[in-house]
């Protein structure tokens, strides 16, 4: 069945069999200088209505579809209001009582004015995984590509979905600090990551599908992307610095040329070997040739 996506239509790999219902148009912020997700004219942010939304689910059971997971998109849902977000949340367990799972995308600066209680609440009907987008736990970086967070707010976050009963997949972008900022960006990243202990972490490498102008200028012109060595060098650093306990690693986007899997820390030491390898020893590690990378 088709519902009126406003596209295009973005959602995490992990979402791939699950319902993507569009709450929102967009993205509220929408100035970070390494995306392109929505910038065309018809992604301008807007919320959809309740009456709509109701509409799709009834349009879904209708059809027969089985749903077992649904992804509230677009970039931004977590911007609705708690009130907005419940409404929603009760909507879906009246049409889809079995659920399994509701998630979405989520900027940190979203869970500023909800509560843990509030989002415990969201937990129990059902929203129970946020995909955030931290980048890197290095301000300097985050200030250089317009993020408008910064590590505290990125923690902050992190740790309040944590308080909530909720997970956490966090999203890292290999290389976003170009030469220069390079190990601070890893060694930064590492930083966050270890103080949140997200359930999931995933890097992906920072892509310019339609050019590095408007990314460089935030730079101020002093941005080197890095090369297939340099890439690896910052995995290196990142892995090396990570302290976690039990986290599911991922670094096989389409993006990478290295691909990684593996729970953090018990196999760090084996990540790292691998990354050491893929430096000292091209060819002795498989990587992803070029024309197979992408978005």
């Amino acid at each position: 069945m088709h519902l009126p996506y406003v596209e295009p239509v973005f959602r995490p790999p992990s979402e791939a069999y699950s319902l993507i219902l569009q709450v929102t148009n967009g993205c509220s912020w929408n100035n970070c200088t390494f995306c392109e997700m929505y910038t065309q004219p018809q992604k301008q942010f807007r919320f959809k209505s309740q009456e709509d939304i109701e509409k799709e689910l009834a349009a879904v059971v209708s059809s027969g579809a089985p749903v077992r997971r649904i992804f509230l998109a677009d970039g931004d849902a977590m911007t609705l209001s708690f009130r907005r977000l419940k409404l929603i949340m009760q909507a879906i367990n009246r049409y889809f009582p079995d659920i399994q799972r509701v998630s979405s995308y989520c900027l940190p600066r979203n869970l500023k004015n909800k509560t843990v209680a509030e989002l415990a609440e969201l937990n129990a009907l059902g929203l129970s995984l946020f995909y955030v987008g931290c980048e890197s736990g290095d301000d300097l970086v985050l200030e250089r590509v317009n993020k408008g967070e910064n590590f505290d707010t990125s923690l902050a976050a992190l740790q309040k979905i944590k308080a909530a009963g909720a997970k956490s997949s966090v999203m890292i972008l290999n290389g976003m600090g170009g030469k220069k900022y390079s190990e601070q960006h890893a060694v930064n990243s590492a930083r966050l990551m270890s103080a949140a202990q997200p359930e999931y972490l995933a890097t992906l490498v920072v892509s310019f599908p339609t050019g590095v102008e408007r990314y460089q200028q935030g730079f101020g012109g002093e941005f080197e992307p890095l090369d297939q060595a340099g890439l690896f060098q910052e995995m290196y650093w990142l892995l090396d610095n990570l302290e976690l306990e039990k986290t599911i690693f991922r670094s096989d986007h389409a993006s990478n040329y290295l691909v990684l899997k593996g729970v953090l820390g018990k196999d760090k030491p084996r990540l790292l070997a691998t990354v050491k390898a893929a430096l000292d020893q091209p060819g002795s590690v498989r990587l992803r040739q070029e024309w197979m990378r992408g978005l």
